[in-house]
């Protein structure tokens, strides 16, 4: 629904079709994407309208982002390490008689 919603504010029924949801199921969807803030819906007559508010997704990213980066210094680290136990191994072995 998200990736649907990206491309611009679409009718709740047009949004469910694809997925073969029910309205009622759909509208169970929507309501916990709007609970995340993440979807706004607006009803015009009888047609529920629903757009996505990227921001919190945004944000989202940008708080994984900082734990990405953590975890890949970490990485390089350990990297580091076993390639280093890699060429010691190598070295004792071409040592022995």
């Amino acid at each position: 629904m998200l990736r649907r919603l990206s491309g611009g504010e679409c009718n709740l029924s047009a949004l469910a079709a694809p997925l073969k949801m029910t309205f009622p199921a759909a509208t169970k969807h929507v309501r916990v994407l709007e609970g995340a803030k993440l979807v706004r819906r607006r009803v015009v007559g009888r047609e529920h309208l629903c757009r996505l508010d990227a921001a919190p997704l945004k944000e989202a990213g940008t708080w994984t982002e900082q734990f990405r980066r953590f975890w890949e210094a970490r990485f390089e680290v350990v990297d580091s390490i076993l390639e280093e136990m890699k060429s010691d191994e190598s070295t004792h072995r071409r040592s022995r008689p």
